[in-house]
C-alpha cells in the first residue's frame, strides 16, 4: 500500500496527468460492465458540499443508444462519439438533496438546500457534479482507460433522448475506451505557473 502524504511514482503521475492524452480515435477492444461499476467506485468518492454526491452518469454503450445520441452531437463528435466503446453522459440531479438524509446524517442538510431558490441549488449540483466528473477521468485512466471528455453537443436533446422523466440535467460527454495513439494530435501548450497563478 501506497503511504499517505508522500508523492505519487513518477510512472503514476505519468499515468494520471503527465502523459495523459484527450483521445479521439479508439482500438476496437470493449469496455465491459464490470470495469464501469469499479470507475464509479472510484468516481464517487471525492470530496462535495455535505457529501451531495450529485453527479449521475448514464453508459451510453450499445449501438441503439449510440443511434439515439447521434442527432445531439456536434459534426465534429459525431465519428469519435460512434466509434468509442462507451459514452458517458456526466450528468447532475437538480434534486440532489433528497438524498442527504442518507448521505449527511449528521445534520439536517436537506433542510438547508430545500430552503435555496432552485437555481442556487441547480448551481450547487452543476459545481459539485463537474468536481465529480473531474475525479471520473482520473479514476478511468487510473484504470488503464482512456477518456474524451467533450462539450459539442446540444445538452436539450440529450437530456430528451436519455434523461426526461427525470431530475437529471447533463453537464458534458466522455468517451471512454482504448485510445489508438495514432490519432492523437501534438500535445498542446499549457499556461505556466507564473501565467497562471498568483502567491499572495
Amino acid at each position: 500500500m501506497h503511504p499517505r502524504n508522500t508523492p505519487l511514482d513518477t510512472d503514476v503521475l505519468d499515468t494520471l496527468f503527465l502523459e495523459a492524452r484527450t483521445h479521439n480515435g479508439w482500438a476496437a477492444r470493449p469496455v465491459e460492465e464490470p470495469l464501469l461499476r469499479q470507475l464509479w467506485t472510484l468516481a464517487r468518492m471525492p470530496p462535495t458540499s455535505a457529501n451531495s454526491n450529485p453527479a449521475r452518469l448514464v453508459f451510453v454503450k450499445s449501438p441503439e443508444a449510440k443511434e439515439r445520441l447521434k442527432p445531439a452531437l456536434s459534426a465534429g463528435n459525431v465519428e469519435k462519439t460512434m466509434t468509442a466503446p462507451v459514452t458517458v453522459i456526466v450528468a447532475y440531479d437538480t434534486r440532489f438533496h433528497e438524498q442527504l438524509p442518507r448521505l449527511f446524517p449528521a445534520r439536517d442538510m436537506k433542510a438547508v438546500f430545500d430552503k435555496l431558490p432552485p437555481e442556487a441549488r441547480e448551481r450547487q449540483a452543476l459545481l459539485n457534479g463537474s468536481l465529480q466528473g473531474a475525479y471520473l477521468i482520473l479514476a478511468a485512466r487510473a484504470l488503464g482507460l482512456d477518456c474524451g471528455p467533450m462539450a459539442g453537443f446540444d445538452n436539450a436533446k440529450v437530456d430528451a433522448a436519455f434523461l426526461a422523466g427525470t431530475s437529471w440535467k447533463s453537464n458534458f460527454l466522455l468517451n471512454l475506451g482504448y485510445g489508438d495513439p495514432a490519432r492523437l494530435h501534438p500535445r498542446g501548450p499549457r499556461l505556466d505557473f507564473e501565467e497562471a497563478c498568483r502567491l499572495e
